[in-house]
């Protein structure tokens, strides 16, 4: 599979759980939305939301298991195994749809239930 190297970055940033490299990946007016959250809408609204949910969690690390680029929107599928703050994990998967403008992500949305996450 081949992953775009743009993509490949983006996807380091949120491993890394690096909010700001992250953002520097969206257009100023970026829109962001997590699942069912409400949108977040422009670059330092969307760093500090991510932030928080980086915050939330120890660790995540994904594995992309197909990637499609056309027209320009990026779509990618795969897993996210997160680290919870005591230890353990869970891998969860995901879908993200990606507006593209001028080389970067104006629309972002990923699809994933995340509610296995925080259940106790």
């Amino acid at each position: 599979m081949q992953v775009p190297e743009w993509m490949s970055g983006l996807f380091q940033a949120i491993d890394r759980r690096d909010a700001e490299a992250f953002a520097g990946y969206l257009t100023a007016d970026a829109r962001f939305v997590f699942g069912n959250a409400p949108a977040v809408c422009g670059r330092a609204e969307i760093a500090a939301a991510v932030g928080g949910f980086f915050a939330a969690i120890a660790g995540i690390s994904h594995a992309l298991d197909q990637v499609w680029v056309v027209d320009g929107t990026a779509i990618c599928r795969g897993t996210a195994t997160y680290t919870r703050h005591d230890g353990s994990e869970i891998t969860l998967p995901f879908a993200n749809i990606m507006g593209l403008a001028e080389g970067l992500i104006r629309d972002y949305r990923i699809y994933a239930d995340t509610s296995p996450l925080f259940a106790a």
